[in-house]
């Protein structure tokens, strides 16, 4: 399968704080990759570096086979990226589909347009987005007063809207319940197996994790200190006493322990 992000290398500090140390590691397309540590790991920092928002002190970022480091966060977008964040962003006093729709308008260089009457402008593609991730009976209701868990799916396929070959998803499903977290993720396996977009994601829910992370690569301090199956990593030593303690790593389906 081909390569939708290479990281090689990848160091960003602070002052005197080393936030991100050497990290190396891929990802191929159809691939969902967790990217887990307790806080301070160097997550944000790397999710940051790779969708431009950070310019990396040294190393190489690579999305679909061009070099990206310090690339500015709307060109990485437009390349086939999408990304969603921990804290849902989206316009609260525009209905479901216009906030769709505004997505269309910048994906095909539309937004001049958008001061003129564009309700109808790419309605079909966006109610097919809603659809897709189970929201569009919601579509004209504004994203204000939705539900957390509704809001979520809208962000997912304002994500999809570019239709990205990469998906960078930073903690999907904080703030949702058990039941929706799953769901959410199982959704998202889903369509990026279908549509062969690479995910690389971050979460604190291990339960989440290990029941749908292909790979699973973990930080501590900056520095990448296990990555492999979500078995190989559950059964690495280092990982048990660096990120788990002394808990036991959760089995698929059982309630796992959470770093916040």
């Amino acid at each position: 399968m081909a390569k939708v992000l290479e990281v090689l290398n990848l160091s960003k500090s602070f002052g005197g704080v080393q936030a991100v140390n050497d990290v190396v590691f891929d990802l191929t397309e159809g691939q969902l990759l967790a990217m887990i540590g307790p806080n301070g790991a160097g997550k944000s920092t790397c999710f940051n570096l790779i969708n431009g928002q950070l310019r990396p002190d040294r190393g190489t970022i690579r999305i679909l086979g061009k070099e990206t480091t310090g690339m500015r966060p709307r060109h990485v977008w437009a390349l086939g990226v999408g990304r969603t964040f921990q804290v849902t962003s989206t316009f609260p006093s525009m209905t479901v589909l216009e906030n769709v729709q505004m997505v269309l308008l910048s994906t095909h260089r539309r937004l001049r347009n958008v001061l003129r009457k564009t309700a109808g402008m790419y309605r079909e593609e966006a109610m097919n987005l809603l659809e897709l991730v189970g929201v569009e009976s919601q579509w004209n209701r504004p994203c204000g007063i939705l539900a957390y868990g509704d809001l979520k799916r809208v962000e997912l396929a304002i994500a999809l809207a570019n239709r990205p070959k990469l998906l960078l998803m930073d903690e999907p499903t904080a703030g949702m319940g058990t039941k929706e977290r799953l769901k959410l993720m199982e959704l998202t396996a889903q369509i990026v197996r279908d549509q062969s977009i690479g995910v690389l994601f971050t979460e604190h829910d291990m339960d989440v994790v290990f029941a749908h992370a292909d790979r699973i690569i973990v930080l501590n301090y900056g520095k990448l200190i296990a990555e492999g199956a979500p078995r190989e990593v559950r059964e690495n030593e280092k990982v048990r006493e660096i990120y788990f303690g002394t808990c036991a790593v959760p089995t698929r389906g059982t309630a796992g322990s959470k770093r916040r």
